[in-house]
């Protein structure tokens, strides 16, 4: 789990955060205006899951790799990663997007957004949507 960032940022924020106790900690490349998907799925909606897409390089786990567990349920492709200490997940590996890590914006340290739109996305309804 531990990627190295690409060394140019082409005019990406690099943007620093972490779970709640601070055990982990992580660096990502992303706008600075963030576009934060609102999904209906079932695991989004227990867990207020609203998260930004990022590609696998532009995410490095700076600390913490120790302290991490992992969830997943149904196909197992989704790994939603969280602090065994404080229980946060500031990141995880979507179903949608297994190319993708799917950052939390609330996990980021502060100052680097200037400002988040939402996109609702019907994950409730994937999988139906998509065999049509």
């Amino acid at each position: 789990m531990v990627l190295h960032l690409m060394q140019r940022e082409n005019g990406l924020v690099r943007h620093q955060g972490g779970c709640h106790c601070g055990a982990v900690r992580f660096e990502v490349l992303a706008p600075s205006v963030l576009t934060v998907i609102d999904c209906n799925c079932s695991i989004c909606v227990k867990k207020q899951n609203k998260h930004f897409l990022v590609p696998l390089n532009h995410f490095k786990l700076v600390s913490g790799h120790d302290a991490l567990q992992t969830y997943t349920f149904n196909t197992h492709s989704a790994k939603h990663n969280f602090c065994s200490s404080c229980g946060v997940q500031p990141f995880f590996i979507p179903r949608s997007s297994p190319t993708s890590y799917g950052i939390a914006p609330h996990c980021l340290d502060g100052s680097t957004v200037k400002k988040i739109n939402f996109e609702k996305v019907n994950g409730k309804n994937r999988d139906r949507t998509k065999q049509r």
